[in-house]
């Protein structure tokens, strides 16, 4: 499977990579010839009177099969090279074309760090596989393959001889590789609990001081750290121990001083010549450079074919369905209606069930419920984060699904509780839906959203660079995300949560922005304070994926269900105000 996979992803740049194949075998070969050019030029010196014509030809022999090899070396590597930079290049842009069609959803599923590994990481573990491996492997395997063939050509013995510390090292070799794989998932496992030993401290390092429990968590990190390290040493232990023995068996003392013991008799006995014995020591002490090479190569074919499955695993993934009209389509008006609407994810569990409600234009509508009953999937459907199971989604009478990406995002807007500010200016991230606007309508989008102080008590004010120069808190964050969505001026919004991230003093500033921003819009908003939602236009309450109550707030708290309860539990643990006189309330 995994090489099926390395050989589609490599199948454009084949004819490539087979040039610099044979290449790289007629360089091997080519180091070869001045080995036994050598050893014939030992002999031609040592007869009396000296040949000076064969001596002349030996040596200009010599010198143009080294430059040769290194010319056709050299030539096989920048073929491999350029195969290289193709396929990265042809990768790299298919994953971030990819990547541009992925629904949403797959997103807030998927953690960041697997999209980088595959675009960065992975595609340089595929560097050494196309740009050297194959090079350098068919220059180790040609050049034992030939010169083993040489030699049995002067006396088989010598080729035997050659090949006597094989099989030991071959024993060495695969005891030092048993358990292999299994090990490597052991060490990535310890690896993987204690990067989660890591992310765990330091993301509640807060809480976890305020509440003295630093020590328990010191002492889960130490206890991941210490299995990795009990693990790790004995196994890298036992295999540095193999690992010296084998290279040993293969060093060029003992290759040399095992071909003399072994060539000694046969030169005595009159078997073979000196010269012939010399020529065997040089092409044996040829032999461990090509195991090495190798060795180093089959560990990174096994990560290159790793790499090639996550690359593969990314390309793979369903994108989001382009329209399948030949015009463009827009909606007539904001009015968002969904009809029957059924959904479930990949793994075929189902979150919503039979959904029928309209959004009329300039209408807010509130939707609520105990946590999993599907009121953030529902929202997400709108702007298709994912594409219904049932039923449509219709914005202006049109279905979502109908509409490019371009037209739906300009009728759509979405405020999220995880708010993602980039790498840039807090000018740049506000600017983020409406490129070209004016200085004075940024600031009046930041004031709406009650951010303008904020920006403008910074050093740089609007120019501040986010993540360098300064970090918005979570509260802070999400007002730069409400002056984006206020310039950016969709006529559809969904709110999920917006006040999540705010203490209770932001949270009234952020309510404000909110109450700016959805006036005369479509709004669809969730709310974990009901009061903040009780002048909305229609509150649906949800549970287990279904629609059970539906109606404003005054009709909702004088029956029974679940709105009441949650109602007065709300009142119970704050006493509030009637909703009228509620601050920062959504507008009807």
């Amino acid at each position: 499977m995994r090489n099926d996979t390395l050989k589609s992803l490599r199948k454009p740049i084949r004819t490539l990579i087979w040039g610099g194949i044979w290449l790289g075998a007629f360089g091997g070969v080519s180091a070869l010839i001045p080995l036994f050019g050598l050893a014939a030029l030992a002999e031609a010196l040592q007869t009396a009177p000296p040949d000076l014509h064969r001596i002349a030809m030996l040596a200009a022999l010599i010198v143009v099969c080294t430059v040769l090899g290194w010319l056709a070396t050299t030539l096989a590597m920048g073929l491999t090279h350029l195969a290289d930079e193709r396929l990265q290049a042809r990768l790299r842009c298919q994953m971030i074309a990819h990547l541009g069609v992925l629904p949403l959803g797959w997103f807030t599923g998927t953690h960041s760090g697997m999209v980088r590994k595959a675009v960065e990481d992975d595609l340089t573990e595929l560097h050494y596989l196309t740009a050297h491996h194959e090079v350098e492997r068919i220059r180790a395997l040609s050049q034992p393959i030939i010169g083993l063939f040489c030699l049995s050509l002067l006396d088989w013995r010598l080729a035997l001889l050659a090949m006597a510390t094989w099989p030991l090292y071959g024993v060495a070799y695969f005891w030092m590789m048993r358990g292999y794989r299994e090990n490597l998932q052991l060490m990535d496992r310890d690896l993987a609990a204690i990067s989660a030993a890591i992310v765990e401290l330091i993301r509640n390092i807060v809480v976890i001081k305020s509440y003295r429990q630093a020590r328990q968590n010191h002492h889960d990190y130490g206890q991941a750290t210490s299995r990795f390290a009990l693990f790790y040493g004995g196994w890298a232990g036992r295999t540095a121990r193999i690992e010296a023995i084998s290279a040993l068996l293969l060093s060029v003392p003992v290759i040399m001083l095992t071909s003399l013991a072994g060539g000694y008799p046969l030169v005595t006995g009159g078997q073979v010549t000196p010269v012939m014995l010399f020529a065997e020591i040089m092409v044996a002490m040829t032999l461990p450079q090509c195991f090495q090479t190798l060795h180093t190569g089959n560990a990174a074919f096994k990560r290159a074919q790793a790499a090639a499955e996550r690359i593969d695993y990314l390309l793979s993934r369903p994108s989001l369905p382009a329209p399948t009209p030949t015009h463009p389509i827009s909606p007539t008006s904001a009015e968002v209606t969904f009809d029957h609407v059924s959904f479930a994810y990949d793994d075929g569990r189902p979150v919503l069930n039979h959904l029928s409600f309209t959004c009329a234009p300039g209408t807010v509508t509130a939707l609520i419920g105990p946590s999993g009953a599907g009121k953030s999937t529902l929202a997400r459907l709108v702007p298709r984060f994912y594409d219904v199971s049932k039923g449509a989604i219709r914005l202006g009478g049109v279905d979502v699904r109908q509409l490019d990406r371009a037209t739906l995002y300009r009728q759509v807007g979405f405020v999220l509780q995880e708010v993602e500010l980039l790498h840039g200016t807090v000018r740049d991230n506000i600017c983020l839906g409406h490129i070209n606007a004016r200085e004075s309508d940024i600031i009046a989008a930041a004031q709406a959203a009650q951010i303008d102080s904020v920006i403008q008590a910074l050093p740089q004010g609007y120019d501040t660079m986010i993540g360098d120069g300064y970090c918005f808190s979570g509260g802070e964050a999400q007002r730069i995300a409400l002056a984006r969505m206020i310039l950016a001026n969709r006529p559809i919004l969904i709110l999920d949560e917006a006040t999540s991230s705010a203490d209770p003093e932001h949270e009234v500033q952020i309510q404000a922005a909110l109450s700016h921003l959805a006036r005369g819009r479509t709004v669809i908003v969730i709310a974990h304070r009901l009061a903040s939602i009780a002048h909305a236009d229609q509150i649906l309450v949800l549970e287990d994926g279904r629609i059970v109550q539906k109606g404003r707030h005054e009709m909702l708290v004088s029956q029974e269900g679940c709105y009441k309860d949650l109602w007065e539990v709300e009142n119970r643990a704050q006493p509030l105000s009637h909703p009228a006189e509620t601050e920062g309330a959504l507008p009807c």
